[in-house]
């Protein structure tokens, strides 16, 4: 029986590379010379600092342009609020990998309203979907693009 699974992951050397690229093009603006600023990423999580909040915002427009430059989504990132300590005016990004609960149970509901002769099943934080033909999981595929489930899904372990 042909299956596929649903997943939402981001290729974190990638997001290693973006958020490298956006450092070095902060360190080159014309507007941030002589700030303290940086870009850091921990395991699924980006820390900007800069002097003030509106800063902050500018970084994370550079970050954007540097991930759609790399072909990562920007869906994946969940920003936090600007936290201000002394002088200093933080933002915590986080990195959503994995498909929680809620949405999944909410994309196994919208697959069941179509009546599609297909099976979903939740498997951790990916969905495994399964029916007797090609063009029925296609289709599911087809409807869960159409949707905006506020984090990036890719289909991937297409077996036949």
């Amino acid at each position: 029986m042909p299956t596929f699974d649903i997943v939402s992951e981001i290729d974190m050397h990638e997001m290693t590379n973006a958020v490298d690229q956006a450092q070095r093009e902060m360190s080159n603006r014309f507007d941030f010379k002589g700030i303290d600023a940086s870009f850091e990423l921990n395991d699924s999580e980006i820390i900007i600092s800069a002097e003030v909040d509106f800063q902050t915002q500018q970084m994370l427009d550079i970050l954007h342009n540097k991930m759609a430059s790399r072909k990562l989504d920007i869906k994946a990132l969940k920003p936090g609020e600007v936290e201000m300590s002394g002088q200093r005016a933080v933002l915590k990004i986080s990195i959503q990998q994995g498909i929680e609960s809620e949405i999944s149970r909410k994309i196994v509901k919208k697959v069941k309203d179509q009546k599609m002769k297909v099976q979903v099943a939740i498997q951790g934080e990916k969905l495994r979907v399964t029916g007797k033909k090609r063009d029925d999981l296609q289709g599911v595929m087809a409807v869960l693009k159409d949707d905006d489930w506020g984090l990036p899904l890719q289909f991937n372990n297409f077996r036949d």
